[in-house]
C-alpha cells in the first residue's frame, strides 16, 4: 500500500493527509508537540486545528519527523513557509530515493524570493520531476467535512503529477494536473496579499463592488507576475488562480481575509500576530512578493500597499485611498 507522511499538523495537513487516507494511504502526520500527536492516535481527532473532525483509522500520528518520512512515497510539506528550510533540512537525509515532495504551501521566502518548490529543490537536493505542488480553493474546514472541492496537482513532470493524483483522488476531492508550477504557486502566494486586502475592505465597512474590484485588480497583478517569470497566463483563470483567489478572498475560513478585516476594524498588526493562531502566510510572504515583483520590474499596487500597512505602519483607511488616487490608465 501506498505510504504518505506529512510534516505539519494544522488544519490544511491534516486535511489533506485525510485525503490521503479517505483515497487508500497509509498516512502518518508528523507534529512538533507530542501531545498532539498522542491526541492524533488515540482519539482521531485534530483538536487544536480540526476539532470534531474523525480522522481515519489509517492515519495516524508521530512527533519523530524522521520516523514519519522513512520509506514514504509521498512527504507532504504542510509547515509555515518561512520555516520550510529548518524543517526540510532536518529530514532531508533520510528521505527515500524516488519519493515525491509535495507542497502545501502557498508563500514565497523571505530573504532569497524563492518558490516554494525552488526552496525544496534546493534543500532536499532534488530535480523539479520529484516536486509537486498542490493549490487551489482548498479551505480546510471544508475539505476535511467531505465537500466537494477541486484542486491542482502541479509539476513539471506530467507522469509525477498524475501519480499523486492517482493517490488524492476521492468521492469529495478532485484534483486535476497541471505542469505550470511556476503558475500554480504564484497564484497560491499572492491570492493571500489579496485576501489581507479584500479583508481590510470588509473590516472598513465597504460592500462588494469594492471587494470585487481589489479581487479583480489583484488577479491581474498576480497574472503580470506570473507572465514576467514565465507561467501560463492561462493558469490564471483557472482553479490554482481565480478559483483560490475567490475562496481567500471571500470566505470567514480564510485565515488572511480574517486578518486583514481584523486590521480593517483597527486592531493593530502586532496585537493580531501576538494571538494564538494559525499562520496568515500573506503578512510575511507580502514582503517577499514585494521584493520579488521588484527584482522583475513588476507593478503590483495592492501588494504594495499591504505591504506599507503590514510593515510599515500605514492605516487602512490610507491604503484604499492611495490605491484610489493612482493615476487613470487602460485596463
Amino acid at each position: 500500500m501506498t505510504r504518505a507522511a506529512v510534516l505539519g499538523t494544522g488544519s490544511w495537513g491534516t486535511a489533506f493527509g485525510k485525503v490521503l487516507a479517505d483515497a487508500g494511504n497509509d498516512v502518518v502526520l508528523w507534529a512538533r508537540r507530542p501531545e498532539l500527536a498522542r491526541a492524533v492516535r488515540d482519539s482521531h481527532e485534530n483538536p487544536d486545528y480540526l476539532p470534531g473532525v474523525v480522522l481515519p483509522g489509517n492515519l495516524t500520528a508521530t512527533a519523530d519527523a524522521a520516523e514519519a518520512v522513512a520509506g514514504a512515497d509521498f512527504v507532504i510539506l504542510a509547515v509555515p513557509s518561512q520555516s520550510l528550510r529548518e524543517n526540510l533540512g532536518a529530514v532531508a537525509g533520510v528521505l527515500a530515493p524516488g519519493t515525491l515532495l509535495v507542497s502545501l504551501m502557498k508563500g514565497v521566502e523571505l530573504g532569497t524570493t524563492k518558490r516554494m518548490s525552488e526552496v525544496i529543490g534546493e534543500v532536499a537536493d532534488v530535480p523539479t520531476d520529484r516536486v509537486v505542488v498542490v493549490s487551489g480553493p482548498n479551505l480546510a474546514r471544508e475539505i476535511a467535512s467531505g465537500q466537494p472541492a477541486a484542486s491542482v496537482v502541479a509539476c513539471t513532470d506530467m507522469a509525477a503529477a498524475e501519480r499523486l493524483q492517482a493517490a488524492c483522488t476521492t468521492a469529495y476531492f478532485r484534483p486535476y494536473t497541471n505542469i505550470d508550477v511556476v503558475g500554480c504557486e504564484l497564484g497560491g502566494a499572492v491570492k493571500n496579499v489579496i485576501a489581507l486586502a479584500t479583508g481590510m475592505a470588509e473590516g472598513m465597512g465597504f460592500g462588494d463592488n469594492t471587494k470585487a474590484s481589489l479581487i479583480t485588480r489583484g488577479l491581474a497583478e498576480t497574472a503580470r507576475l506570473g507572465v514576467a517569470l514565465g507561467a501560463d497566463p492561462m493558469t490564471f483563470a483557472g482553479l490554482a488562480g481565480l478559483g483560490d483567489l475567490v475562496a481567500t478572498c471571500t470566505s470567514p475560513l480564510s485565515r488572511n481575509r480574517t486578518f486583514g478585516e481584523k486590521l480593517g476594524r483597527g486592531q493593530q498588526v502586532q496585537e493580531l500576530l501576538a494571538q494564538k493562531q494559525q499562520t496568515a502566510e500573506g503578512v510575511k510572504s507580502c514582503r517577499s512578493i514585494l521584493d520579488l515583483a521588484h527584482k522583475h520590474d513588476v507593478s503590483m499596487p495592492i501588494t504594495e500597499q499591504v505591504v506599507a500597512v503590514v510593515h510599515e505602519g500605514r492605516s487602512p483607511g490610507d491604503m484604499l485611498r492611495a490605491f484610489m488616487s493612482r493615476e487613470t490608465r487602460s485596463e
